[in-house]
């Protein structure tokens, strides 16, 4: 049993095995110091299992005064052992057995520990419990429909679809540098910038195409494969978490679809969404790298659907080179959320592979 205060093991009252050990009855005595082990070597249990808090010289004076009679003892031996009397406390020395954190909070306050009636079974003033914690202040915000709709779909997500998760890096050098081209070719003719998110869009739909089994979702009695790739795109409004689709996204080139995104989230922004924009999404893209710098996260899929990618912020690193040197490169961690009940590993992992390829050979995209 480990003590609740620092000190020093003077006896021990209660050996290994005991048993029918009375509640409050003591077990064992701790000291302060080293030197007040010796005036506990003669100390017993009083009778009736309670012992004194006085150290020896008190205890001999004690059992004088005991009754002597068994009819007494029978009945102290059937009664609940009493606690010590609160004057029991004083040694005959006037010395005050306490715990070191009682001595410290009374030396603290001036307070003398003589006149101080113990609590517990250890008569011997205790430290105070601590105070009770204030209530705390809140504010409820009521839920939107659209929190409930969401929290309802992600629990349902969580609750049935065995999720598994894949990560890969994926080096976007040649893709900051085509961006940069073709904004410059947009700027000049009065077209929407084209983001990094775009590529990935572009990139994930193209993928879809090479593995269609990650463009599927899941029934009882059979997996639904399609044949449009409707890409959902999660935007954060204050109104809530939006996803709309951007259709047939592996039929459009990246101008139209930075169109579409554009289009999108200001009306997500604005609230002003129908319901067709919600509908007939195959594959979500969720991208809090951009926005908030997000090295690496693992999103929920967005049912039916049996897939999301979760896209992170891109970041330099030092790498070697050709030449066995080395040079600086950039690189984004993306990691891909699978329903294990339609894609197997080794099919989430080839997507993961031919999306990488078209985000670090961005050309293709365009071809």
């Amino acid at each position: 049993m480990e003590a609740m205060e620092e000190g020093f093991l003077a006896k021990i009252l209660c050996g290994d095995g005991s048993k029918d050990i009375p509640v409050g009855q003591p077990i064992a005595i701790v000291v302060e110091s080293e030197e007040e082990i010796a005036e506990f070597k003669d100390y017993k249990v009083a009778a009736g299992g309670a012992s004194s808090s006085s150290p020896p010289k008190k205890e001999a004076a004690l059992k004088e005064e005991a009754p002597k009679d068994e009819s007494a003892k029978s009945s102290s031996n059937q009664s609940a052992p009493e606690l010590p009397k609160s004057e029991q406390t004083v040694s005959a020395n006037d010395r005050v057995f306490a715990s070191p954190a009682a001595r410290k909070i009374a030396e603290e306050n001036n307070v003398s520990l003589t006149n101080l009636q113990g609590s517990g079974t250890a008569v011997a003033p205790q430290k105070p419990s601590e105070k009770p914690i204030q209530s705390l202040d809140f504010t409820d915000i009521p839920n939107t429909q659209i929190r409930r709709i969401t929290a309802q779909r992600l629990l349902l997500s969580k609750q049935t679809i065995p999720h598994y998760y894949l990560t890969v890096d994926t080096q976007v050098d040649s893709l900051l540098a085509l961006r940069s081209k073709l904004n410059n070719l947009q700027e000049a003719s009065s077209g929407k910038r084209i983001s990094i998110n775009d590529f990935v869009l572009k990139a994930a739909a193209m993928a879809l195409r090479k593995v269609p089994e990650c463009n599927s979702s899941w029934n009882d009695d059979y997996i639904r494969q399609f044949h449009n790739v409707n890409i959902s795109v999660a935007v954060q409004t204050d109104f809530g978490l939006l996803v709309p689709v951007v259709r047939d996204a592996d039929k459009k080139g990246l101008a139209a679809i930075a169109d579409d995104v554009k289009t999108l989230a200001d009306k997500a922004k604005k609230n002003s969404l129908k319901p067709t924009d919600y509908e007939g999404g195959t594959f979500t893209v969720s991208n809090l790298g951009g926005p908030f710098g997000v090295k690496q996260f693992c999103a929920i899929i967005n049912p039916p659907q049996a897939c999301i990618l979760a896209v992170g912020t891109t970041d330099k690193r030092v790498v070697r080179d050709l030449d066995g040197g080395f040079t600086t490169s950039t690189y984004m961690s993306v990691t891909l959320s699978c329903d294990h009940r339609v894609v197997d590993g080794a099919i989430g992992a080839r997507w993961l592979g031919a999306f990488k390829s078209y985000i670090e050979d961005p050309v293709t995209l365009i071809l």
